[in-house]
């Protein structure tokens, strides 16, 4: 890519920042805490180990990792999530280092952990392969990093695809669903891997309708609460029909509440 057209990753991320900030994502992410344990299971990290996890919002990796006696660093950059992970990790007495921290530029020494984990984090960095060479670099040889990222197919992917034909994403950016694609996963790591296992799973979003889950978006869910701000008001209605055709697309419940499957990846690499 010629320099002179390279996405202005510094700017993108600020605005990044002030979306995940803005609403109150960790009201959400503390519904996806299955992910995290499940993860924790699938990775089999060993009591002591260290583990860093990267993008971790509100902790549900963190706590996880370390409900197994792991030495975990909780990173994000932005601080109030990280306060909602601390608050969390203090409720349960469990040790744990908090520290701000930009995925594409961790501030820790080369292969100074065992383990290197992000759910439904890393993959929405704007720089994809320099967020990839880090969780590589600070992980040691023979560690492990593991992964749980949303698939293009699935209903985030989906969801996602949905704003993007309301709101422009950020020019030269590549779509975050790339994550949960094998090509891309074994393009990334495979030179610097022994083994990676790529398992598909579905997380099940359970609400008491969808106009429940639209309006729990719609308030705590950064990304989704900044594309309803930046329109105006025939658009915000255009928006939300979309987004409810694709929660239709995927519903399972037929009593009126809301159960709809959503497949990521759980996924597993050794360092060589």
């Amino acid at each position: 890519m010629n320099v002179s057209n390279a996405p202005d990753y510094a700017a993108i991320k600020s605005k990044q920042n002030a979306a995940w900030a803005s609403g109150d994502y960790a009201r959400i992410g503390t519904t996806l805490q299955i992910v995290g344990e499940s993860l924790a299971e699938a990775m089999d990290v060993r009591p002591g180990a260290t583990v860093l996890d990267v993008a971790a919002g509100n902790g549900n990796a963190t706590l996880a990792f370390a409900r197994r006696w792991c030495n975990v660093t909780s990173t994000d950059y932005v601080d109030a999530l990280l306060a909602r992970g601390r608050g969390r990790a203090e409720a349960e007495s469990l040790p744990v280092t908090f520290q701000v921290a930009d995925a594409e530029q961790l501030p820790f020494a080369d292969a100074q952990f065992d383990a290197v984990v992000s759910t439904f984090g890393v993959m929405f960095t704007p720089n994809q392969a320099k967020a990839a060479s880090e969780l590589v670099r600070v992980c040691r040889p023979g560690g492990r990093i593991g992964l749980a990222n949303w698939t293009p197919d699935g209903f985030i992917g989906q969801v996602f695809k949905t704003l993007g034909r309301h709101i422009a994403p950020p020019a030269g950016v590549s779509s975050p669903a790339l994550w949960g694609t094998k090509g891309w996963i074994e393009e990334r790591f495979g030179s610097q891997a022994q083994s990676i296992a790529m398992t598909p799973k579905d997380f099940i979003f359970r609400y008491r309708s969808p106009a429940h889950f639209m309006d729990v978006f719609r308030t705590y869910y950064g990304p989704v609460h900044k594309a309803f701000l930046a329109l105006d008001q025939a658009s915000q209605v255009a928006l939300e029909k979309d987004l409810l055709a694709t929660i239709a697309s995927f519903e399972t419940a037929t009593d009126g509440t809301m159960r709809v499957p959503s497949a990521y990846q759980e996924i597993v690499i050794t360092k060589a």
